[in-house]
């Protein structure tokens, strides 16, 4: 069984999903409110391309000399592994067209297209180094619970978890030789 929220009042309406085939478009009326809408059965083409993507990377970015980000899997996106660079890691939600270099593939309307940055940099002793900066973002960006402002700048390790809405993130780091 399935349950779908209605766009007007939040009412549910449970369905039986097994009856249906993928890419099928069925139409609900709320019992609470009388508004009609829409759904389609499955995953979207676009959708399933860009997981299949992912997975095909993410070997790739557990590799990465400068480490990568690790997102947690939620209702809103499936786990994702990405991987940052040297200089400003522009982190947001994923769309076409945005010109951010970690994108999040994510329906979570509480991350931003730009949400924050990770800049990695080298420091005086050769090693890395991570500065985590709000973007400046509507909802803002949390690290240890703690919501950064706008702007404000925050080293960050291994391990390290920050939030971006509905979203969790967890920094990793190269292995040192």
């Amino acid at each position: 069984m399935k349950r779908v929220r209605c766009p007007k009042c939040d009412n549910f309406i449970t369905f039986d999903e097994t009856k249906y085939r993928s890419g099928q478009r069925l139409v609900f009326e709320c019992p609470n409110c009388n508004k009609q809408f829409g759904i389609r059965m499955g995953v979207s083409k676009l959708r399933k391309t860009q997981k299949e993507e992912n997975k095909e990377l993410a070997p790739v970015a557990k590799e990465s000399q400068y480490g990568y980000l690790h997102v947690i899997e939620n209702v809103f996106h499936y786990q994702q592994d990405i991987p940052l660079q040297l200089g400003e890691n522009v982190i947001g939600r994923y769309m076409k067209g945005n010109p951010i270099n970690c994108p999040i593939e994510t329906v979570d309307p509480s991350v931003d297209m730009t949400h924050c940055v990770i800049n990695v940099s080298h420091d005086k002793h050769g090693g890395l180094k991570y500065v985590l900066r709000d973007g400046p973002s509507y909802t803002g960006t949390f690290v240890d619970n703690e919501i950064l402002k706008d702007n404000e700048r925050r080293i960050i390790d291994k391990g390290t978890l920050f939030t971006m809405g509905a979203t969790s993130v967890i920094l990793h780091t190269p292995k040192k030789d």
